[in-house]
């Protein structure tokens, strides 16, 4: 039998019958060769080179000095095996014999191997105990097992292995829940640890997270009055909440897996196209759970996007979770939001762990498609690995009143912060919508998902992150007009609350108090009047709002840039009574240059014209611009140029969205296709509140609108030709 052989104060076995007969040849007996502290090595005859019937009766010891050792080590590391000629090199160097070389390698090799090894078991070791605290943790919570359809104590044998996986998983569930039911009571002051329990979680069938039980009758077929969704609800009732907690949660989990899973769930619309589509067959596999299954009525609409973007995730995150930022960040999708109540600001002075209960209400700046109202509960989570999430899902299985047209399944945005201050986001929109009101010219675009998908917040995202980036840049431009900080950020300020104004009255949106005075007829013209008092953003009077929706067959940036383009403003805009635009000021505000703001001087023959300024700002992106304006006073201008708060100056905007039309001709609808072209006009009626509005001020209006309508249909295809 062998011995433990020596070397660096450590016992290594060598055991004969888990050797190569290869390896044989580095096998060295204890008692013919021995090394002694950490720098001894033996000099002897090696295993195969002596003859087994005579055994040395004398060993010998040499010891290597620090030198050799060094050396030997450095050699080790370039080559552990090295051959006849390179140990006889290497022994004349350090004066060392052939053969000490050889042994001294040898046992290097051995070292090397058991600590390995011994790595090796370690880590076995680690991943056993782990297995064993699972496997521990599995049979503890199916001791507590329930038949589901008796409810007495189940054998093992009775559950099948998704059974037992589904009430595991709702355990880990539930400890969150809990977590966060505590941080709710700590933060929001309101005791949530005392509600009623809910009952254990079952199979899929049974589950209190598969609410389409609950959700049957809510889904159904059916229409109600626009605005009655929003205008009905109240915050949830305390009975409410741990349900809606619960279903944070479980959202959570379904969308993080969503934001992170490829194929097969997420399968590409054509071989050509990076657009991704969900495979409705394989969520449903996946998710068995959730919200219910999707009603009558009701079709799907999923879509998933991913970009990076000009702004650190803390404050991307404060934009998503502040609903004022959030409605103004994304003004031309969000006409209203509101939060109704907060369960959970956060802790550690972030949003982790933020719960809040909302209303929204999603737009198309097109008063020929309905807006969206939705009513969920927005969480924000923080990751183990540095990732930040807020997903919202939709809360209208507590709603006992009107049916809704849309709800939400988990979907939200997930931020990964990157080493540059950027930040990369995914964004998912998953719902369920009736959109059957949605007029024809309109259908494809909101079939396409640019209306109301991914993409659009995406593209919305990167334009505003960009938009904020120019308000927050320090260096001016040469040449720029406005050379003072401050009357760059007063006049952004401003046309960044002139967009807001256009979005808010150019949709089908309830987010304002606008009355319908005649419909969409054989013109397809809305005019809607609005009474102003004691607001200091717009003229005091009545104001007068017409708009309307048709198709061009040009591409979407084609149209753009020619009502951009001040030299042929002259050609559709009638107030300019064929007078030159001058642009006196221009401030980019993004990579695309026609990404603007510019303040325009008009130079007509009517000298009462001469003195009037209009502020303009033209915005771009995949889908779809703005060409936004308004006639500004100049005493007001000068005092916003000079940094002066610019809320006071009374507005009055008027402009064009430009969408593309959905169609699949083209890969780039900025460059093929099709345009869906919005006018919209504000005009001041009468300046005495209390006026009445007659009908010849309607007329007036609508033959204004109508009249820009054909000089822009008559002058775009000259352009584009």
């Amino acid at each position: 039998m062998f011995q433990p052989n020596m070397f660096d104060s450590h016992n290594f076995l060598l055991d004969m019958t888990h050797k190569t007969p290869e390896n044989e040849l580095d096998l060295i007996r204890d008692d013919e060769f021995e090394t002694k502290s950490g720098t001894d090595i033996m000099e002897a005859p090696s295993g195969d080179d002596q003859d087994p019937n005579k055994r040395p009766k004398k060993k010998q010891y040499h010891r290597h000095t620090q030198h050799q050792i060094q050396e030997l080590e450095s050699f080790f590391k370039e080559c552990p095996h090295p051959d006849d000629k390179q140990r006889k090199d290497l022994g004349k160097r350090l004066g060392l014999e052939p053969l000490q070389v050889k042994f001294w390698f040898q046992n290097k090799r051995t070292q090397m191997k058991a600590q390995h090894e011994r790595h090796e078991n370690t880590q076995l070791r680690n991943e056993n105990e782990k297995l064993r605290a699972e496997n521990i943790r599995y049979k503890e919570a199916l001791t507590t097992a329930t038949c589901p359809n008796c409810g007495g104590p189940a054998a093992i044998g009775e559950m099948s292995f998704d059974e037992q996986h589904l009430r595991i998983e709702n355990a880990r569930l539930r400890e969150e829940i809990d977590r966060i039911s505590g941080i709710a009571a700590k933060y929001v002051g309101k005791p949530m640890l005392n509600y009623p329990q809910l009952p254990s979680l079952g199979p899929p069938t049974r589950s209190s997270l598969d609410l389409g039980h609950q959700l049957g009758e809510m889904y159904t077929s059916g229409t109600s009055a626009a605005g009655d969704l929003l205008r009905s609800i109240s915050g949830p009732t305390d009975s409410d909440k741990p349900m809606i907690i619960e279903l944070a949660v479980a959202a959570m989990e379904e969308f993080i897996r969503l934001a992170q899973t490829g194929e097969p769930l997420w399968i590409r619309s054509s071989e050509n196209s990076t657009e991704t589509l969900l495979n409705e067959e394989e969520y449903a596999r996946t998710f068995p759970r959730g919200i219910g299954p999707k009603s009558l009525g009701l079709k799907s609409e999923a879509s998933r996007e991913s970009a990076v973007v000009i702004m650190n995730y803390v404050n991307l995150v404060e934009i998503l979770m502040d609903v004022n930022q959030w409605t103004s960040f994304f003004t031309g999708l969000v006409s209203k939001a509101t939060i109704l109540e907060i369960l959970s600001t956060g802790v550690a002075g972030n949003y982790n762990g933020a719960l809040q209960v909302m209303t929204a209400e999603f737009q198309v700046p097109s008063p020929l498609v309905p807006t969206r109202e939705n009513y969920f509960v927005r969480y924000c989570k923080q990751h183990a690995d540095g990732t930040w999430a807020v997903v919202d899902v939709s809360l209208d299985n507590l709603r006992s009143t009107s049916v809704s047209r849309c709800r939400k399944r988990p979907s939200g945005c997930l931020i990964q912060e990157l080493p540059n201050g950027y930040s990369k986001v995914t964004w998912i929109e998953h719902v369920e919508v009736d959109d059957r009101a949605v007029h024809s010219i309109y259908r494809p675009l909101v079939d396409s998902g640019l209306a109301f998908g991914a993409k659009r917040w995406v593209a919305t995202l990167e334009r505003q992150c960009e938009r904020l980036a120019s308000v927050m840049a320090s260096n001016i431009p040469t040449g720029d007009v406005i050379t003072s900080p401050e009357g760059r950020k007063s006049m952004l300020k401003l046309a960044e609350r002139m967009v807001m104004s256009f979005c808010a009255g150019v949709g089908a949106s309830t987010a304002h108090t606008w009355t319908t005075l005649s419909g969409s007829g054989a013109d397809d013209v809305r005019v809607m009047t609005r009474k102003s008092i004691d607001d200091p953003g717009r003229p005091p009077g009545i104001v007068l709002s017409a708009a309307t929706s048709f198709w061009l067959p040009v591409p979407t940036k084609t149209v753009f840039d020619f009502l951009r383009d001040e030299n042929s403003r002259n050609e559709w805009d009638i107030l300019s009574n064929g007078g030159q635009v001058q642009e006196m000021a221009h401030i980019a505000n993004g990579r695309d240059s026609g990404n603007s703001v510019s303040l325009l001087r008009v130079n007509s023959g009517n000298s009462s014209q001469n003195n009037m300024l209009i502020l303009q700002e033209s915005c771009t992106d995949l889908t779809g611009s703005y060409v936004i304006y308004a006639p500004v006073d100049i005493a007001a201008m000068n005092v916003v140029l000079s940094g002066g708060d610019p809320d006071y100056v009374a507005l009055l905007p008027s402009g064009f969205a430009i969408l593309p039309d959905g169609s699949n001709n083209a890969e780039n609808s900025n460059v093929g296709g099709g345009s869906l072209l919005t006018v919209a006009f504000q005009i001041l009626v009468d300046s005495v509140p209390t006026a009445k509005l007659s009908l010849g001020s309607v007329a007036t209006v609508n033959s204004l609108i109508k009249c820009t309508v054909e000089r822009i249909k008559a002058a775009i295809p000259c352009q584009n030709a």
